[in-house]
């Protein structure tokens, strides 16, 4: 016997998907948003509902879940990281010093992530909170040239790299989710 996962999927239509296009939230079926602000936003909705249902129906052991020594990323790390992440990019856009780190040193995103309800619920309320104070002061801007920060980053730049972030974690969530039940992704 193996301690391996069987893989597996809620998928009927398509097996080889995380789940099945009329039950996906992130499918669209109207036309693509208008203009690159809001294409750019939809972009990130929907890697932002992707991390969420990677994690949809797990208890709070297997969110902490290490994936492979010595690696210490979890989906419940994941979380917390973008938490952080978030937190980290509005010091970009002012002038103001960056907020201070939401779980401490270097790294402790991951390392702090432990399998507790509380630090589950706290994980979750966290991101959304700084999701919201990133948009907030990202619309405060809607000019995508415009340049902000004593970097002087563009407010695109921001935008894509929020994306990038997102999309490559949501990667990792593919493989941790697997690794955790044998739920493919997609």
């Amino acid at each position: 016997m193996s301690d391996e996962p069987a893989r597996w999927t809620q998928a009927t239509v398509h097996p080889d998907m995380w789940t099945d296009p009329d039950n996906d939230p992130r499918e669209n079926t109207g036309p693509s948003p208008d203009g690159e602000l809001a294409t750019l936003q939809d972009f990130l909705t929907g890697y932002r509902l992707t991390l969420r249902m990677k994690c949809e129906g797990l208890d709070a052991e297997q969110l902490a879940r290490r994936s492979v020594p010595p690696s210490t990323m979890s989906l419940l790390g994941l979380v917390r990281h973008l938490a952080e992440t978030e937190r980290d990019w509005r010091g970009w856009i002012g002038d103001e010093p960056a907020p201070a780190k939401l779980y401490g040193a270097r790294d402790a995103d991951f390392d702090g992530a432990v399998g507790e309800e509380s630090q589950v619920v706290a994980a979750f309320r966290d991101l959304e909170r700084e999701q919201e104070e990133t948009d907030a002061a990202l619309a405060a801007h809607p000019d995508l040239g415009e340049r902000v920060g004593k970097n002087k980053i563009a407010i695109r730049e921001l935008l894509v790299h929020r994306i990038e972030e997102y999309a490559r974690h949501c990667g990792h969530a593919d493989l941790l989710r697997e690794r955790v039940d044998g739920r493919v992704g997609q």
